[in-house]
């Protein structure tokens, strides 16, 4: 596999497992209650099985001093990821799950090509072309149809 095709299907692969993820976790809502009672076990589930992966693969764990060189923000992706996971759990039994992801994913490629274009939170620089704003329009409109199709 050559230059990027490896990170291609990485996040191919990464974006297929959402929907089987979010399917999991409705159906075991069933039975817990209430969406962030779920996110925590999804959570915990998720640590469990980094822990497991990190221990195999003997990663050291970083430094206490390499830690502290972070700033505080930067450990609030988990909470974002937590946020997600909720949004999901909270949305799918009542609009499905294609348009649960549709959404996520509009608001996925909205953020992120302000976040490309600006170059934040320390993210390389890839203008909002012309070509990029529409590939975000067009998925606006899949989503569209996905939210306006009939049962």
């Amino acid at each position: 596999m050559g230059g990027r095709t490896i990170f291609i299907l990485s996040a191919l692969i990464g974006g297929a497992i959402l929907p089987v993820q979010v399917a999991l976790n409705t159906l075991l809502r069933r039975y817990v209650g209430e969406p962030m009672q779920v996110t925590f076990i999804s959570y915990l589930a998720g640590t469990l099985a980094s822990l497991v992966i990190c221990t195999f693969a003997q990663y050291p764990f970083p430094a206490l001093t390499t830690l502290s060189q972070t700033s505080w923000w930067m450990w609030i992706g988990g909470c974002l990821g937590t946020l997600y996971v909720w949004s999901t759990i909270f949305a799918t039994p009542n609009i499905g799950a294609a348009l649960t992801l549709g959404l996520t994913i509009a608001g996925q490629m909205i953020a992120a090509l302000l976040l490309d274009h600006y170059g934040a939170i320390g993210l390389t620089k890839y203008s909002a072309s012309p070509e990029r704003i529409t590939g975000v329009v067009l998925v606006i409109l899949g989503v569209s149809l996905v939210a306006y199709a009939k049962r």
